[in-house]
């Protein structure tokens, strides 16, 4: 929605619950609101760009300045709703990211986003000035979270709220409202644990909190545009598309995760749900790109294009296949 913010009125007080009571009837698990401005863990961002962490994401350095600042990327905008939704972690294991497994998130989030969007402007009578971002646009979303109070940032970097863990995507709604802010969740409630570092297969997590994406498994299976380097090919092991042992290891996972509800856009589609990593990597390295655009369709899986799943799953067969699959590679 646009309009002019020229002209803003003050919100009913109540407003600021009936959002929240919004979004969870939207089918959100978590919501917090925050003031926007400057950005705690900007310097933090920088200096591992700076690193060279970020590999072949050459977006990531691109409107670096608008991320020292959340009200920079859409201008007028005054404070934000945050929202987290659940995408399961009871499910076992696989050869692709629980995440990944149904519809895009990036979908499903800014629909329900626009939805709350839209009730807002319903509610207040006035267009409201604001816009919806999914992991889409210069905004340190994990940094908003965290001021909206939904969590910490856990030792593998994923945020973690201590009544969900970690298997959840993140979304922000920013408005030109001036919204009473939720408090900052100041707590760090990972202790000594180090068990996502220890567990990493790739030892992407140099140090708490601070992750060499050049080495994780879901920026070697995803974002990685050339080869996977021979070193890390067999740590790498059965994982297709993503990786989730940072979280599956996780305590906080491991007590709070949730199953995902029936019905859910994040339950595996039927091209994934069942398969092993073999019988997987076999169909992707034979199928066609006719194949893929149908059995793929509004899947999150498309961002590495067939080629590119074509090339983890040849790599997958050298970790776990038989001397069969050998002519089919």
């Amino acid at each position: 929605m646009g309009g002019s913010p020229a002209v803003i009125d003050a919100p009913p007080r109540a407003l600021e619950s009936s959002i929240r009571a919004q979004a969870y009837g939207l089918g959100f698990d978590l919501v917090g609101i925050t003031t926007l401005g400057s950005v705690e863990t900007a310097s933090h961002f920088e200096q591992w760009l700076d690193r060279g962490y970020a590999g072949d994401m050459h977006y990531l350095p691109k409107w670096a300045h608008k991320r020292r600042d959340s009200r920079l990327p859409y201008e007028g905008v005054r404070s934000a709703i945050v929202v987290a939704m659940s995408y399961g972690g009871r499910e076992p294991s696989g050869p692709v990211a629980r995440y990944a497994r149904g519809d895009d998130y990036h979908d499903v989030l800014n629909a329900k986003l626009r939805e709350l969007h839209a009730w807002i402007a319903t509610e207040l009578g006035r267009e409201v000035r604001g816009r919806a971002y999914v992991d889409t646009g210069p905004l340190l979303e994990r940094d908003l979270a965290r001021r909206a109070g939904l969590g910490w940032f856990g030792k593998n970097t994923n945020l973690i709220n201590p009544t969900l863990g970690s298997f959840f995507c993140l979304g922000a709604l920013l408005v030109e409202l001036e919204l009473a802010p939720d408090e900052p969740f100041a707590n760090d409630h990972c202790g000594t644990c180090t068990r996502c570092i220890d567990a990493c297969p790739t030892h992407a997590i140099v140090e708490p909190r601070v992750l060499d994406a050049t080495k994780c498994i879901s920026y070697l299976t995803i974002e990685a545009k050339g080869e996977i380097p021979l070193a890390l090919r067999e740590s790498v092991g059965e994982l297709i598309y993503g990786c989730d042992i940072c979280q599956d290891v996780c305590p906080w996972n491991e007590k709070f995760s949730r199953a995902l509800p029936e019905g859910s856009p994040f339950a595996a589609r039927e091209a994934i749900a069942g398969k092993d990593a073999r019988t997987l990597a076999r169909e992707l390295v034979a199928m066609t790109q006719e194949e893929f655009s149908d059995r793929f369709r509004r899947s999150p899986m498309k961002r590495a294009k067939l080629a590119g799943l074509k090339r983890n799953a040849a790599v997958v067969l050298g970790n776990v296949g038989t001397a069969e699959d050998v002519a089919i590679r």
